[in-house]
This record gives C-alpha cells, structure tokens and sequence, in this order.
C-alpha cells in the first residue's frame, strides 16, 4: 500500500471504518455474505475511483471437504476470464505437530484465463479460511493490473497454512468485475468486504 495510512477502526458490525477527521484510509463499498454460494462477484464499485482496492474475508466455509478457494477478474465483458500470470506459496504445519514447511507449488498460471488459486480449506465445523486481496489501479488501460493475496486455513488433514499469490491480468482493459468461488461445491457462508484504499498522494 503506497503512502501512510491514518489508523482505522473496526466498527460493531465488524467493518472497518476510516480514523475520524482524515481523509486518509479505508473507504467501505460493499460486502457480500456466502449462503450456499456457487459464486461471489463484485461487478460495481471497482473502477477509477481509488488507485487501490481491498478484499477481506472473514471465515469463508466450504460446503465440500479439500478444495480451492479461488479468484478471477473481468475485464469489460461478461465473462471472469482475464488473462494472468501468477505465482504462488505456502506454509504448513500440522496440528499434531508431525510436519511444517515452507514450499512453492504449481497452483499459478502463465498468461492463463482461469481461477487462481488463494487457499485450501476443509470443511469440518472448525475449518475455513479469511485473508485479504488487493487489486491496483484496475482502471488503467496503460499497464498491466497486479493483485497480491495473503490468507490462512485450515486443510481436511488439520494443518494450518499461510498462502501467498500474486499476479497480474495482462489485459489493456480495465478490470471491473472480481468473481470468488470454491473449486468444488458451494461456499457455506462466510463475509467479503471490498474498500477503497486513499492514500497521502490522491
């Protein structure tokens, strides 16, 4: 996140809100609730307003056990299909504590159209995953749009893991949808929230 950010604060719905009396900080747009949800999209909201945007997600919960949590972006059709190349990582360690390591897997695509991967989940009652997502400048139609994603989960086998992609859509068009999906069956519930990110330079 470019420049300093004033501190924010969470308000008693669990949103985060912009400090009081500065025009520094996170500006709230929308927010979407899984119930049985084959996808969540944000079609509105991400457009030349703000340079950055914001993904939280809190206690996303699958329906089906092992899958992927996964992301794709819109760039003025209808379709989430964005071309991208990426990367991605993980950390683990087992709750038994029988294993831990850190590794770099083949869940990226190069110069792809489909869902990128952002965690893994299981579906016990104890098991989900909550992380952010943040998209730069989608309106450009000079540069390519990068997103970086950080989020923890834990897996069907209890193991506790820290994922980290990266990417961006080789696309001339502005990005102007954001689409999140398991790879396998519904997600049960759990919260996005998209912010507007302003920094000290706008």
């Amino acid at each position: 996140m470019s420049g300093i950010v004033a501190q924010n604060i969470l308000d008693n719905t669990g949103l985060i809100k912009a400090s009081s009396g500065g025009a520094v900080g996170l500006t709230f747009i929308s927010k979407q609730t899984a119930s049985s949800s084959a996808t969540l999209s944000f079609t509105s909201g991400i457009d030349s307003t703000y340079k950055e945007y914001l993904f939280t997600f809190n206690n996303m919960h699958p329906a089906t056990d092992n899958v992927t949590f996964q992301v794709n972006f819109r760039d003025g059709g209808s379709d989430f299909d964005a071309t991208k190349t990426t990367t991605f990582f993980r950390a683990f360690h087992a709750e038994n504590d029988s294993a831990a390591a850190l590794a770099y897997q083949d869940n990226h695509l190069a110069q792809g159209t489909g869902f990128q991967t952002l965690a893994e989940c299981g579906n016990d009652n104890d098991q989900c995953t909550s992380g952010t997502l943040t998209l730069f400048e989608p309106s450009s139609t000079t540069f390519v749009k990068h997103f970086i994603s950080d989020f923890n989960f834990v897996n069907g086998s209890d193991f506790s893991m820290n994922t980290r992609s990266a990417g961006y859509c080789n696309v001339t068009d502005a990005i102007d949808g954001v689409q999140f999906k398991m790879n396998s069956g519904n997600t049960d519930s759990g919260d996005i929230c998209l912010y507007g990110l302003t920094t000290w330079q706008e």
